[in-house]
């Protein structure tokens, strides 16, 4: 039996245009060619492509890899992280169609088990996407996210895994090329599908390796989703937030005059402070995690400053 080092979480340009109506149009910018190489540097033996809303980026990524034999000893299977109708993200591992978002919970875990697929809570205890409690009714969890740099979240995650005795798995939720591998599991199996599903299922995966995103990463991320998304997001404000549309220009209009300030990791840290506050709240002083959810920044603001 092979250990099989493998991404769980990743998402390349193809993830682009299926996001949410909240969201921004542009998700990621990373191409096939980046992430096979950056998946070959890494060492990974196997990925699961999980981009939003979508099977696309799979088959192109395994054309990609038919076509260069520099990659031939990684294998790339297909996965979805799919939206249900109150915003909150689900993984599927193994799918053979595309799941439709904007259904329940339920809906779309009948159709993950209907395909014999896997499904796993990504970032359960995150401020505003995540299963919470919820995470119990799917087949894995993720008890680290690279992304959930308040660090309450994960911690959360790994305590109720280890309440709960749910499997936990790490996730990079890569969105630049270089967090691909940040985090990496080990699946005891040999290297095609139905074998790395059939491990997963019986519990045959551990955690081999984590780390965060770093301030420079986030940064270089918020940097592609403002240069291809600056309109959408101002559009947003001036429908759900009106009254502070001109900052977000005005910000928005600063950062790109230069991103490459220590004015913005300074700003990155200051809010990475202010939401590790947050969610210490929400996850261990059971402060009302819904007002996040309906990202009433009227209500967030002063919990998060007092």
């Amino acid at each position: 039996m092979d250990k099989l080092s493998a991404e769980l979480h990743c998402h390349n340009e193809f993830s682009n245009f299926h996001l949410g109506l909240k969201e921004t149009p542009y998700d990621c910018g990373v191409t096939v060619e980046e992430q096979l190489e950056q998946a070959y540097i890494q060492g990974l033996d196997a990925l699961f492509i999980t981009n939003h809303n979508t099977l696309d980026g799979y088959t192109q990524l395994v054309q990609y890899k038919e076509n260069h034999e520099k990659f031939r000893k990684i294998q790339i299977y297909p996965g979805e992280e799919i939206t249900t109708d109150q915003g909150i993200h689900i993984l599927a591992y193994g799918l053979t169609s595309t799941i439709k978002a904007g259904q329940s919970v339920e809906v779309i875990l009948d159709n993950i088990r209907s395909q014999d697929a896997i499904s796993c809570a990504p970032h359960p205890f995150a401020l505003n996407n995540g299963l919470r409690e919820g995470a119990a009714l799917c087949d894995l969890i993720e008890v680290f996210n690279s992304n959930n740099v308040d660090r309450y979240s994960n911690m959360r995650a790994y305590n109720f895994a280890q309440s709960t005795g749910m499997k936990g798995v790490a996730g990079s939720d890569s969105h630049v090329v270089s967090t691909l591998g940040r985090c990496v599991n080990v699946i005891e199996a040999e290297n095609n599908l139905d074998g790395v599903l059939r491990a997963m299922k019986k519990g045959r995966i551990t955690i081999g390796r984590t780390g965060y995103i770093t301030s420079s990463e986030m940064i270089e991320h918020a940097r592609y989703k403002i240069k291809n998304s600056k309109e959408d997001i101002i559009m947003y404000f001036k429908e759900n937030h009106p009254h502070l549309t001109g900052i977000c220009r005005f910000l928005i209009n600063a950062f790109e005059s230069n991103p490459d300030s220590i004015v913005w990791t300074a700003v990155y840290k200051v809010a990475v402070h202010l939401t590790t506050r947050l969610s210490n709240k929400i996850n261990f002083k059971n402060q009302d995690y819904n007002i996040l959810y309906e990202r009433n920044l009227r209500a967030i603001l002063p919990m998060i400053l007092t």
